[in-house]
């Protein structure tokens, strides 16, 4: 029997543990520290995703065969290290790879060395070179990113001089991000629309998956914040078939051999965030080294090819003898959020519905948790209901008849999710 422990407690963890489930080697599920929803897949484990010595100890004493990490900071904390040092098997990138997403610097300068399509960009520590530069540009917007990791939040888009150098003072000087924003990049607005390619490497080769798109502002036509992503649909047809080999030969292919010109062995995935011009033109956003969520939600129930075995075979560096396989249909996830989010939001709401899951439509948890018999919020977004049909159009109609049979006090969602698709038709 296989044992698998999925870190993490997201709609994504959720999402890979279904794909999981599906592998004809039928795996008994971990997960840590899960959702109310991971819950009625396998067994939810009560240690926090960035408590390494404690999952370390758990996979050692539960003889867990391989350990998949969901969220970045372990990643970038060094999990994949920490595990390998005690010969246990684990999905992810290690420590030095994980730079790829755990420092823009270091990304930008890896795209710089490699003739990656990215923005133009500079570094600074220094408050006071850091608004010098801005008032010598005077180019907006602009762009401002907190080095480190800062949970989706450390970027700013400034379409002032003044906002520009709030940002670079919330950074610099009041330390709003901690270490992560110790250092700033400053980078060139790309103009353009967003998709999300991931793509499974085992160091030797690259298999990109599907094109999604998210949605990542709060309100309905992007107004509001950024979120996490409140929403995603695949495949989009923002990326059309010539796009795709573009993205494989301008981004992915170089990448690959950047990795093993400086001597990094990456194993995991990749996600690839695309900005694509009105002329066609590709730059990379931002790397991330794990999938992304929401779009995860809509990417693997397509993917036809066992999940399980492609995760083998990165392990085994076999990854050339398998071949992807997708289903031709689409998939829409709305993500059911708590009002307030992405600021301040109440938690411990009971949700109704639950039960109400039609045909080829799942409820993916998030934010969700078991309080004395009843599922409850827990986080800011909360669930993801996922739909797939033949046609786009009519996947995003059932996703939200599903949306409407939900609810919980102060309960907030997006209803134009998947509409863009019928810009790029």
């Amino acid at each position: 029997m296989t044992k698998l422990l999925i870190i993490g407690s997201g709609g994504r963890e959720h999402a890979i543990g279904i794909a999981l489930k599906q592998s004809d080697k039928n795996p008994t599920l971990y997960f840590a520290p899960g959702n109310a929803g991971t819950a009625l897949l396998g067994t939810n484990i009560a240690i926090n995703a960035a408590d390494i010595n404690g999952l370390l100890s758990f996979a050692k004493e539960n003889n867990i065969d391989m350990t998949i990490v969901g969220p970045e900071d372990p990643l970038v904390m060094g999990i994949v290290d920490t595990f390998q040092k005690e010969n246990l098997t684990i999905f992810g990138p290690n420590k030095l790879a994980a730079q790829l997403e755990g420092s823009k610097k270091w990304a930008k300068q890896l795209m710089k060395n490699y003739n990656i399509p990215t923005a133009n960009y500079h570094a600074f520590t220094d408050y006071e070179k850091a608004k010098d530069y801005i008032k010598a540009n005077n180019q907006y917007p602009i762009v401002i990113k907190a080095d480190g990791l800062a949970a989706g939040k450390g970027v700013t888009i400034a379409t002032s001089q003044n906002e520009a150098n709030n940002a670079i003072e919330e950074c610099l000087l009041n330390k709003k991000f901690n270490d992560a924003g110790t250092e700033i990049i400053i980078e060139d607005f790309l103009e353009g629309d967003e998709a999300s390619i991931f793509a499974f490497t085992d160091s030797k080769v690259m298999l990109p998956m599907l094109a999604a798109q998210d949605h990542k502002a709060i309100g309905d036509g992007d107004t509001g914040p950024n979120t996490g992503g409140m929403g995603a649909y695949c495949p989009t047809p923002l990326v059309t078939p010539e796009m795709y080999k573009k993205v494989t030969e301008t981004i992915f292919e170089p990448l690959l051999q950047a990795f093993q010109k400086e001597g990094i062995t990456y194993k995991g995935i990749v996600y690839a965030g695309l900005m694509i011009s009105k002329t066609g033109d590709i730059s990379i956003v931002e790397f991330n080294v794990r999938f992304g969520d929401p779009e995860t939600q809509v990417v693997l129930p397509l993917l036809k090819t066992d999940l399980l075995t492609i995760f083998e075979a990165i392990e085994a560096e076999t990854l050339a003898n398998i071949s992807l396989e997708w289903s031709t249909e689409s998939a829409v996830c709305v993500v059911l959020a708590s009002g307030g989010y992405p600021n301040a939001y109440q938690k411990g709401k009971p949700i109704s519905g639950l039960t109400q899951e039609k045909e080829n439509t799942a409820i993916i948890h998030a934010g969700t948790k078991q309080d004395n018999g009843n599922i409850v919020t827990s986080g800011g977004r909360v669930l993801g209901i996922v739909s797939k049909a033949s046609q786009l159009d009519s996947a995003i109609t059932q996703a939200y008849e599903t949306t409407t049979n939900i609810s919980f006090e102060n309960m907030i969602y997006r209803t134009d999710i998947g509409q863009k698709a019928k810009r790029y038709q």
